[in-house]
Order: structure tokens, then C-alpha cells, then sequence
């Protein structure tokens, strides 16, 4: 058995016309409104550039995207840390007393840490 994917196979794996509608609680609880569709469609390198611009880069990129079928490499030459990004942001911006930490140590015992514990 082959681990290679012939140019017609790779071709048919290449294209998806299947839609996925949410449902209505999806749609009203969503971070986001239908309205970003158009701004993505109206400049695809733009829309992704700006959501990038929302995180903490190290280095910013020099490309946003360099697309070579079947490969993609986005936002070429950039650097950041992912940790910094998931966590330490956000709690650089925190309230003194805010809650931004819920453990379960020790039985599964709850325990609320504030972010000035951190």
C-alpha cells in the first residue's frame, strides 16, 4: 500500500461544497455576528491581517500568507508565543481582584485563585 496521493485523488480532496448550518443558540451566543463574512470576502488578506494584529507578535510577519498548492504558510517570517497569547495578555489586563483561575486540586475541590495570586 502506497503512501502517496496520486494528482486526482489529491484534486478530489482539494474541493468541499458541504455546508453546516448552527443552530439558532450558536447563532446568538456566537463572539461574532454574520456581518465579518463580508468584510473576509472583501479582502481575505486584509481580514486575516487584522485579526492577527489582535495578538502579541514578537516579530511581526513580513507576508501574510504564501499559498502553494497544497501548502500554506501564514503570516511568513512572524514570530510569537503561543503561551503568551492564550494566557499572560490577558492577565497583563486584568482587574487586581478579578477571578482568572479555577483549579481542582486535591479531591476536585475547587479553588479560586484572583490574578493578583498569579
Amino acid at each position: 500500500m502506497s503512501n502517496e496521493i496520486s494528482g486526482e485523488s489529491f484534486e478530489n480532496l482539494s474541493y468541499e461544497d458541504r455546508t453546516f448550518t448552527p443552530s439558532q443558540s450558536f447563532i446568538d451566543n456566537a463572539n461574532t455576528k454574520s456581518d465579518i463574512y463580508d468584510e473576509a470576502n472583501k479582502d481575505r488578506l486584509a481580514f486575516w491581517e487584522k485579526q492577527a494584529n489582535r495578538l502579541s507578535w514578537d516579530k511581526k510577519w513580513d507576508q501574510v500568507v504564501d499559498w502553494q498548492l497544497p501548502f500554506a504558510k501564514w503570516f511568513v517570517g512572524g514570530k510569537l508565543n503561543a503561551s503568551f497569547n492564550c494566557l499572560d495578555r490577558h492577565v497583563s489586563k486584568a482587574e487586581e481582584n478579578e477571578l482568572h483561575f479555577i483549579l481542582k486540586v486535591n479531591l476536585g475541590i475547587p479553588k479560586q485563585l484572583p490574578i493578583n495570586n498569579y
